[in-house]
Formats: C-alpha cells, structure tokens, sequence
C-alpha cells in the first residue's frame, strides 16, 4: 500500500492538508486510529461536553500529578475520530492576535508574520457578514470551512457584552477582524446548527476526489532509511504492516502524539531515546519540550430570575432539546452556547489582550455536571501567555504506551497573579448594572474568597485546562538547537519528513486552537507542494493607543 503523500492524523491540521493534495492532483492516504464522527453527540453543537468523555473519541490522556495544582491529574482529552479534535471540542473560533503571529516570525518561524497567514485565514473560510455585522474586508467568504455567530437571544449573553462596557471595557463587533480586544459576539464552526469539523469540510470532499484515502491503523512509527521517512509502520487488524510514501510523509498527530511518534522514529533528545533503547536518527532536544496550553477559571454567580439554561437540565428538558435539534436543526442544541466573549489586558503596559472570557449561560462543569444553586451563569476566564512550559516524554518505546505530559502548570510566580487579576476583573464584571436583574450570589469562588492565599487556593483546587495544548515540535529557524522543524515545516535533519499542527507553534496563540491549526495545515500544504505562498497582506491592527499608561 502506497501514495505519493502519507498523512498520520485525519485531524484538524491533516484534514485541510489532504484536501489541497488532492486538489493539486496528489495521491493520498490519511492513517487515522479513530472511526467515524456518526452519531448525534458529535453533530449538535449543544452536546459537546459528551464526545469529549467518550473512549470512542477521545485518546483519553492525562498528565502526570501537577506538582503546583495539589497533586491533580489533569484531563488532556485529543481527538481520536474523523475530524480530530474539531470533532470533540467546543467550535469556538478563534484566529487568534495579529501579534501572536509577528512573535512567532520574531521566533524564527520566518514566513509566519500575521501578514503571511492572513491570507490562508482568509482561504480557508467561508464567513457570512449578513445579519451579524464584522469586518467583511477582513474575512474569507469561499472556503470550505463555515464560521458563524449564534443567534445570541439569551438576555445573559448581551447582559455580558454590556457589563463588559460598563466596566470601561470596548465594544468589539469582530475579535476575528481588526479589533481583538473588548467585548462582543463570539464565533463558532457550526453551519446549520450542526457542527462543521475538519473532516466535514475537508476530509470529505477531499475522499470524494477519489485521490485521497482514509486508512484505519494505529501508528507505530515513521519509517526512515538512510537519513529519509519512506513509510509508516501501522498496526491494523491485528498485524504490523508497512505503508509506503513515494513523496513525503507528514505527521499531523496532535501536540501529544506528533513529538511521540517522532520519538519512537528515532528523533528526539538523544538521551531520552537512548534511555528507551531506540537508535537515534537525528538528535533533536525540542522534541516533546516547549509543552503550552491555556489553563481557566469557571467563575460563576446564581441567577434571580429563571433565564438561563437550567431550564433545559432536567431528563425531560434534554429530551426536548435533542427532539427539536433532530427534526429542525434549530434551537438549544444548535448552538454551543458560547455565544459572547471578551478579551482584554490584564495591566497597564500590555501591549494587547492577555484575557479570554468564555460567557455561558448556565452555572455547569465542562463535563456537564450543573452547580447545585439551580440559574446562573458563568465566565470561564484565564491568561493567554502564561510563562510555564511542560513536556512531552515517552513513558516506554512501546507505542502502545501512552506518553508521559507534564504541563507545569502554575510554575512561574506570575501565573498566580495574573490568575487573581482574572477572578477580580470578572468579579467586577459581573458587579456591572447590566446584571442587576439576575446577579444573587456569587457560587464559585464564593463570596468569602478575597485574599490572594484564598483566591490561590481557589486557583490550586479548581484550575481546568480549556484544551489547548501546543509547542511540542517547535517552529524556528534551521539552526536552532531547540527547533524541530523548519520555516516550511520540514524535520530538521530528515528528508521527506514534516510535521504540520499545533505542536509546532512557538508559542500559544490568544484564544482557542482550533483555526491556528486548520490554518497551519492550509499554510503547510502550500509548503508542501512547493507552492509559491500566497501573496502578504500587510494591515493595520488595533492596538489601544495609551496601552503603557491604561488598563482600559
């Protein structure tokens, strides 16, 4: 079994990579381990804290004790399902800031400026400006991947947008577009109420062509002969075989599985392979370091009045919800009910936004579980570029082995104070007019909660990863001794090699890393086919003018 291209991953990244091959004529086979994305759970937007504790689509890691969290194992749910984790996540999207990408170019990822990916951001969309406002210069309206709003007719949802002004904050009708920073509507991968993944945009169309192929194997390793990868070896009903590619072979597997199998080929820190018996191909120590992700506080206050989703929380409620998602399309269960959001600077001298705000409205765990007080609502907020890195390590050489992950969550002294200033500023958010109507009392933290030992306290007990891992294969320039792979994505120090998701990324973006992802297999893909990258848009981002002297 051959093709030009072998794709390890039919995830987020690995889905937009097979569709431009086969566009361009190549042929293509995608090893995914998961199975189809059939069944409700997936596809109604409003069910998605279910999939994501599913076996059936979920690898189902978790990282070691977390030394500064009191000992916690915390949840690192990956997709493992056609579609990746664009399958089992919340389908919030987020491009993330203009600045995110100029720093990675600062980095040594040359190439990767806001200006250079502005335009893949733009190919991969298909976004409707109509009804909803934003910055239609700014957006993609032909790709194939739908970006929609929510119809946002729950009153919390603007209740927090204006909260959100009242406190000083800005007004932002497109965080997607010029303006990131300040309050406004949030934006998700969901068309006609049924979330839209990678592999529904991608991966389907992409098989159609008859160019491409999906496989359905466990990836063992990367296989590399004299100084190049020419295959894959795979394990698949019950046999260990061997699928050949004439080109290139791109490893799309996850910021958790892509250093993993890299390791398991022989590529890696020399030490730690040799310490596992495996024969080194290319010693490269940033394989599985640089570990990144986005930690949150879910800060929630009960409601006065019955508006919010508890609703709906009752066996009868659900029933309904899901009744009239099947046969319509349309209300609860149509939307993720991430509906507003906010991003802004925590302190005076940010240069632009270092807090995220997720708005729901309902009191609830990621994992479903309502809070006891009935109505409520609730901010899951958390910093963006916390200062800590983790790793990414193999456990054994037996790729049946789940790899060891250490986040560090909470290492550096300054994860701690910007995770008070996250639980004031919501608190004086949440304080504004705009929730007088509905404000009762505060469930999470609690009231009493108001010295920084407590509030750090608070911060060690119910701190929850918002599923955003990155960094493990870092991007930089080819001299780097830390890089792993080059400006275009190649292996540094193997041939016919290239890792392509949000393991290569430098450092974290703001927001959610589901579009950073799709974005860098579009971008990745050019790369590939040596393609002239599409043309700069050098534009003008919003930056707030008095950022040295004023918070808001």
């Amino acid at each position: 079994m051959h093709a030009d291209y072998i794709i390890i991953g039919a995830g987020s990244a690995g889905c937009a990579i097979a569709y431009r091959l086969a566009q361009a004529g190549k042929s293509v086979i995608v090893i995914e381990h998961g199975g189809t994305d059939a069944g409700p759970f997936i596809q109604m937007p409003g069910a998605l804290s279910y999939p994501m504790s599913m076996s059936r689509y979920n690898w189902g890691f978790e990282s070691e004790p977390e030394p500064h969290l009191g000992g916690r194992k915390m949840a690192t749910p990956r997709g493992k399902v056609l579609g990746g984790s664009s399958s089992i996540n919340g389908m919030v999207y987020v491009r993330g800031h203009a600045r995110d990408f100029d720093t990675w170019a600062d980095m040594g990822a040359d190439g990767w400026a806001f200006a250079d990916v502005l335009p893949y951001y733009k190919r991969m969309e298909n976004w409707d400006a109509g009804g909803h406002g934003g910055d239609a210069a700014w957006r993609g309206t032909h790709g194939p991947l739908y970006v929609s709003r929510g119809p946002r007719d729950n009153p919390l949802v603007t209740a927090f947008v204006e909260a959100g002004v009242q406190a000083g904050y800005l007004r932002t009708d497109d965080y997607n577009g010029a303006q990131q920073e300040g309050f406004g509507p949030f934006e998700a991968t969901i068309h006609n109420g049924t979330r839209w993944s990678a592999y529904k945009a991608y991966l389907k169309p992409a098989i159609a062509t008859g160019r491409v192929k999906v496989v359905r194997a466990f990836a063992r390793k990367v296989v590399i002969k004299d100084g190049r990868a020419i295959g894959v070896e795979v394990a698949r009903k019950g046999k260990i075989e061997i699928i050949n590619a004439d080109a290139e072979v791109i490893v799309s597997a996850s910021s958790i599985n892509s250093p993993k199998l890299l390791m398991l080929s022989g590529i890696g820190p020399a030490a730690h392979l040799k310490e596992h018996g495996i024969d080194v191909v290319a010693d490269r120590a940033g394989v599985g370091q640089n570990l990144q992700d986005h930690l949150e506080l879910y800060i929630q206050q009960a409601a006065t009045k019955p508006v919010s989703l508890f609703k709906y929380w009752s066996l009868l409620g659900k029933a309904f919800v899901g009744a009239q998602w099947l046969f319509t399309r349309r209300g609860v269960g149509a939307s993720n009910q991430f509906e507003s959001t906010g991003f802004i600077r925590s302190k005076a001298g940010v240069a632009y936004p270092d807090i995220q705000f997720h708005f729901l409205p309902i009191a609830v765990r990621y994992d479903g579980k309502a809070a006891a007080e009935g109505h409520g609502y609730q901010a899951h907020v958390g910093p963006m570029r916390s200062p800590s890195r983790g790793a990414v390590t193999l456990t054994s050489s037996n790729p049946d082995d789940a790899p060891k992950i250490v986040f560090n969550y909470m290492s550096d002294p300054e994860d701690w104070r910007d995770f008070r200033t996250c639980i004031r500023l919501t608190r004086e958010i949440f304080g504004q007019e705009a929730f007088a109507p509905y404000r009762g009392c505060e469930i999470q933290p609690g009231a009493q909660m108001q010295t920084d030992a407590q509030l750090d306290e608070f911060i060690r007990d119910h701190a929850e990863s918002a599923y955003h891992p990155c960094g493990t294969c870092r991007m930089g320039a080819a001299d780097d001794p830390m890089a792993v792979v080059d400006p275009t994505c190649r292996v540094i120090g193997v041939d016919g090699l290239r890792v392509a998701d949000s393991s290569i990324f430098p450092q974290i973006t703001n927001g959610n890393l589901n579009a950073p992802s799709i974005m860098t297999g579009e971008k990745a893909a050019d790369h590939i086919l040596g393609h002239t990258p599409l043309p700069r848009e050098a534009v003008d981002t919003w930056i707030a003018p008095d950022w040295q002297q004023a918070q808001r």
